[in-house]
């Protein structure tokens, strides 16, 4: 059995519809929920970083691992709607009332979502890296960004089909990481279990749902997400890496320039995790968004 990495912060449960739900918080003030991504390896500890710095801002900052991440159980149903559900769940369990909603990569746009359809239930969205609230280009890709992107697809098809080494946990972090450095044996070996075992086995299991469902027609009627930001009703923050993947820049830029109301901030020297590669500047502009 692996041995449990410290994290440095309590480890705390919950259980919502059977399943028990780890989270980590820090802090008291106005509730701010911390929402991971959906690769192989996000769990809470995503933020451990951003914790002590958000929560000496007079903030309670609450993060917590979705069902099939981290220490929180797998649940049945793997598919993204569950996980959406999950979060105003979270935030009734723990009675927080009306919260911040501070959301990483695929967690983005389902953040936004929910602050669309119930705005009375959150007071500020930030937005890390969610590459799924960028309009499309109308020119050309650059190449190189779509070789980074490929790579990242590779090493998450290759994972699929067999459970990660800690060589190859290394390689899907480098390549979402600029300042590798970062990447310490505690951080390495903290993403690592949080690749295996149980959690690699959801991550299958979500990846089986995907396919299933691609062949499945969608309807494409209405807006498309991105060109419905400016009708959040609460304050919304975008921060990107300049150095992302799949041209995240260019399409950050586009967006700025199509939808000049937002505050959106374009950070470089910063891949996809923004909470690691721009952990000081989330916090310069995330404490003082978060206490207006």
């Amino acid at each position: 059995m692996a041995t449990a990495v410290q994290t440095g912060v309590q480890d705390k449960f919950v259980t919502i519809d059977g399943l028990r739900i780890r989270y980590i918080e820090e802090g008291k003030g106005h509730p701010v929920v911390l929402l991971h991504g959906a690769s192989l390896g996000s769990s809470a500890d995503v933020f451990r970083r951003n914790l002590g710095p958000l929560a000496r801002g007079g903030l309670r900052v609450i993060a917590f691992d979705q069902p099939g991440f981290g220490l929180s159980d797998n649940p049945s149903d793997h598919g993204a709607a569950l996980r959406k559900k999950m979060i105003p769940k979270f935030i009734d369990a723990l009675g927080l009332g009306k919260v911040a909603l501070v959301a990483h990569s695929q967690a983005g746009g389902t953040a936004v979502q929910l602050a669309l359809a119930e705005p009375e239930r959150y007071s500020h969205v930030v937005v890390l890296g969610t590459g799924s609230l960028l309009p499309p280009l109308e020119a050309q890709p650059d190449a190189g960004a779509d070789r980074q992107a490929a790579v990242q697809q590779r090493l998450e098809r290759r994972m699929a089909a067999s459970e990660p080494t800690i060589e190859d946990t290394r390689k899907l972090l480098e390549a979402n990481l600029f300042h590798h450095e970062l990447i310490t044996p505690e951080e390495l070996a903290l993403r690592h279990q949080n690749s295996t075992g149980k959690n690699f086995a959801a991550f299958v299991a979500r990846n089986e749902l995907s396919e299933t469902n691609k062949g499945k027609a969608k309807d494409k009627s209405g807006p498309e997400l991105w060109e419905m930001l400016t009708d959040l009703k609460m304050p919304l923050l975008m921060i990107y890496g300049k150095n992302d993947r799949a041209n995240a820049f260019e399409k950050a830029t586009l967006l700025k320039e199509r939808r000049p109301q937002l505050d959106l901030h374009i950070v470089d020297g910063c891949k996809h995790l923004v909470p690691w590669d721009a952990a000081d500047e989330v916090h310069r502009l995330a404490v003082p968004f978060l206490q207006r």
